[in-house]
């Protein structure tokens, strides 16, 4: 049990350390979000167009 405790502690440290408040982290939260729903709609990341990519053909 204490094992557990201290692994969910260490992994709550290192999913918390990139953002300073609540608020930050879900600003953090709402970009991944706005980012993986750009993909998804095959733009780029940031909501680019994305460019024609010259695949090579085998």
């Amino acid at each position: 049990m204490k094992k557990l405790l201290t692994f969910l502690a260490l992994a709550a440290v290192v999913t918390l350390s990139s953002c300073n408040t609540a608020i930050g982290f879900g600003r953090d939260l709402r970009l991944l979000g706005t980012g993986m729903e750009n993909k998804a709609h095959g733009r780029t990341w940031d909501g680019g167009e994305q460019q024609q990519e010259s695949l090579p053909t085998y």
